[in-house]
């Protein structure tokens, strides 16, 4: 059997997960970029795209787990008894931790380099960081790398709560005692 406190954990987490996938999923999806005529959405980058497909596809799954987490800890026995639930604990966590971090990958990746040449392009070009233009390109970039960041935080649950059912998985084999 596993611990209250570890059951409580999976359960906090996975709303952490849920929560943060969300917000990274509005700080994207609101990110819109108008200068001189022009408009720069997230539809506009494959990456940023990539981004809101991973983070919906945590938020979905938490929304998934977070009925069968809920009764796990206030009953303290799965409401699947077969052995079903721990599995796919196991391996749908897994799964979820990497798409997390992958997405992640994506989201610094494209928001930072573009960020780096916007700006390079722009000192070339002689043009002041005061100007319209480049502090509207660069806070597109800046909340790409911050949606990344809130995306940091759901991994990182993900990750915990990985290993939680990775024990919980094993404990419930009876591999640990």
């Amino acid at each position: 059997m596993v611990s209250k406190a570890a059951i409580n954990s999976m359960l906090f987490l996975r709303i952490i997960t849920l929560a943060a996938s969300v917000a990274t999923v509005a700080l994207i999806v609101t990110n819109i970029a108008k200068f001189d005529g022009e408009k720069a959405k997230f539809q506009d980058l494959i990456a940023f795209r990539y981004v809101v497909a991973v983070a919906s596809i945590a938020g979905a799954y938490c929304i998934v787990q977070l009925p069968f987490s809920i009764y796990y800890a206030v009953q303290q026995k799965r409401l699947i008894r077969n052995g079903f639930l721990p599995e796919f604990d196991f391996y749908g966590d897994k799964v979820i931790s990497g798409l997390l971090a992958s997405g992640i990958g994506a989201g610094f990746a494209v928001s930072i380099e573009f960020k780096r040449l916007i700006d390079q392009i722009f000192d070339d070009s002689g043009v002041s960081k005061q100007d319209p233009t480049r502090s509207t390109i660069t806070k597109f970039y800046v909340r790409g790398i911050i949606a990344s960041g809130v995306l940091s935080v759901a991994f990182l649950a993900m990750f915990v709560v990985s290993f939680l059912s990775s024990f919980n998985r094993n404990k419930s084999k009876g591999i640990f005692g």
